[in-house]
């Protein structure tokens, strides 16, 4: 697995030096950092990328819920995994709905952490897999159709002639032209066309 960057956020020192100095040690491929509060949090959220925050929900002043919101309104594909020492069934299912891609209870053992954490990150890696392949778009080498795979399932879409494709997939009339490199190639073979034709026969010798 490529290094991860981690942001940890607790209000208690004691609880995110700990957790830091786990991940640390048991994982020399993560690159650990750590807010105390909510608001250096969200500040280092605008400032840093992260690929996964884990907060503690209830803290002083800006809470684990505007932390959730920040992270995933800069990057969705940022996974935030909630901890709380509440056991508020209602807590868990508003996290979850703003986006929230796990949530434990603390104190939570360092192992059921990591794992949690590992699923995380094999859920980011396939999620960043599926918008690169979405940002390419499948012609073929030959005749040039385009395939829309919004039509079929994934590798096995709709070919369409490039006006088709326009037309049906992003609702574009097209009107037909000629560029100046297309015209300028063409006035170039109409003119030695022309001058083929104007050549005098050669005459049969007798």
């Amino acid at each position: 697995m490529k290094q991860k960057s981690i942001l940890l956020v607790d209000d208690e020192v004691v609880i995110l030096n700990s957790l830091s100095r786990e991940l640390n040690v048991t994982h020399p491929n993560f690159e650990v950092h750590v807010a105390n509060s909510g608001k250096e949090a969200i500040d280092r959220i605008n400032s840093q990328t992260f690929d996964l925050v884990v907060t503690d929900l209830f803290m002083p002043g800006v809470d684990g819920f505007q932390v959730l919101k920040s992270v995933k309104l800069k990057d969705p594909q940022t996974m935030v995994i909630i901890l709380t020492g509440y056991a508020d069934l209602q807590s868990s299912i508003d996290a979850l709905r703003l986006g929230a891609d796990d949530f434990l209870q603390k104190p939570c053992d360092i192992d059921e952490l990591l794992y949690r954490i590992s699923n995380c990150f094999v859920k980011q890696d396939l999620q960043r897999k599926v918008q690169f392949y979405e940002t390419i778009l499948p012609v073929c080498s030959y005749c040039k159709k385009i395939r829309d795979d919004n039509q079929g399932s994934p590798g096995n879409g709709i070919w369409y002639e490039l006006e088709e494709y326009l037309h049906h997939v992003h609702k574009v009339n097209v009107s037909h032209g000629c560029c100046p490199a297309c015209y300028a190639q063409m006035k170039k073979e109409l003119q030695n066309h022309l001058d083929q034709d104007r050549q005098p026969e050669e005459k049969p010798r007798s």
